[in-house]
């Protein structure tokens, strides 16, 4: 069992994730983002990732609250970051306050130095929760999205760039450029493993809509996509372009190929996510995407006295 179980309402009771739980988990998530947002963003797969993440260990990290019938009514993990999420049929019960004082005596027992959350700007339960718990913004993230009811104009590309969708094979060759192009503001550099369970090995991967662009034989920009069903729309998932080729107007190419790609096969808006950390906002908005709805990074100190 998970340490320190906080007290729970009566009736509820926890336990920790196992992956036979990734579908059920991936229901009360859903449920969430219908509820605040009217869509569904996740899948499966992303929540899969998430138990397979390297240090986080189920039994420790994670926390499945049931209801008196059986039902999952929330759930929560820590490892270098958090996520509480509480079902909207079982909300104003502190299931949510349970879990966030769970999540932050799991995370100083494991060494941490501080905590992160993101939460999404307009569910103001949850921005109130963590304010009042000491938390303060760190990071903004924004959802932008593509609106594509003709299919998008792709513009030519630089000269001796080429473009083609990604091929078996690519794999690699995607992992390190983008993990070199992420080394300007991520903390820390992710294995081949974690990556590719994020991406390549995902089920959702759309290796058609995922765009690669090469000057001669070397590969300087790719974009790797989601097919989100749930959605019903396009998701890009990462955006990088080798630092010697920027400000060539790579990314633009690359995005508009991804999304013609997706208005191809019937999707009508296409997805994706920035954070203020990468200065990329700007690249976006002049590709002619719009904020759909914005998040906040919210984090707190666990040093103690």
């Amino acid at each position: 069992m998970p340490e320190l179980v906080p007290p729970l309402p009566a009736g509820y009771r926890a336990r920790p994730a196992t992956a036979d739980d990734t579908s059920t988990i991936h229901h009360l998530v859903s449920a969430c983002e219908r509820e605040l947002h009217g869509r569904v963003r996740s899948d499966p797969g992303g929540i899969a990732a998430v138990l397979a993440r390297p240090g986080l260990v189920p039994e420790l990290d994670t926390l499945l609250v049931h209801d008196p019938t059986g039902r999952l009514a929330a759930r929560a993990w820590v490892n270098r970051r958090s996520e509480v999420d509480v079902h909207p049929r079982h909300r104003g019960r502190g299931l949510g306050a349970a879990l966030l004082d769970w999540a932050e005596v799991r995370a100083r027992r494991a060494g941490s130095e501080q905590i992160v959350q993101t939460v999404p700007d307009d569910d103001t339960g949850a921005v109130a929760l963590l304010r009042c718990r000491g938390y303060a913004p760190m990071v903004t993230e924004w959802l932008l999205e593509f609106p594509m009811p003709e299919e998008p104009a792709v513009p030519e590309p630089p000269a001796g760039v080429t473009v083609r969708a990604f091929r078996p094979g690519d794999e690699h060759d995607a992992h390190r450029l983008i993990e070199d192009a992420f080394d300007e503001w991520q903390q820390r550099r992710e294995s081949y493993q974690e990556w590719a369970r994020h991406t390549v090995e995902r089920p959702t991967f759309a290796p058609e809509m995922s765009s690669l662009a090469f000057h001669g034989d070397q590969l300087i920009g790719a974009v790797v996509a989601l097919n989100l069903p749930e959605a019903g729309e396009g998701y890009v998932e990462q955006v990088a372009v080798r630092r010697d080729h920027r400000h060539r107007g790579i990314a633009r190419l690359l995005l508009r190929h991804s999304f013609r790609a997706f208005h191809r096969q019937g999707r009508r808006t296409c997805v994706l996510g920035t954070h203020s950390d990468t200065g990329a906002l700007d690249l976006y908005l002049r590709v002619g995407m719009g904020v759909r709805h914005s998040s906040t990074v919210y984090r707190k100190s666990l040093r103690t006295a």
